[in-house]
């Protein structure tokens, strides 16, 4: 997902953006809507919330820092 689809999100939560990285401003959004802030977290790609929005960028990101 791009970061300007993300800051629109992030404004519909009401959560602030300025001077965030992406993965900052998901884990926020994530806390707003009653989740554990665990994007790009996912420990050897794996993941149990299929139905998570954030799920391919979340599985993409945290295999670049592996």
């Amino acid at each position: 997902m791009k970061m300007q689809e993300v800051r629109k999100i992030a404004k519909d939560w009401g959560v602030k953006t300025s001077r965030v990285t992406k993965a900052e401003i998901i884990r926020r959004i994530q806390t707003s809507e009653g989740n554990f802030p665990c994007f790009g977290t996912a420990a050897a790609g794996i993941c149990d919330q299929p139905d998570c929005l954030w799920r391919e960028d979340c599985l993409g990101s945290a295999s670049k820092r592996r």
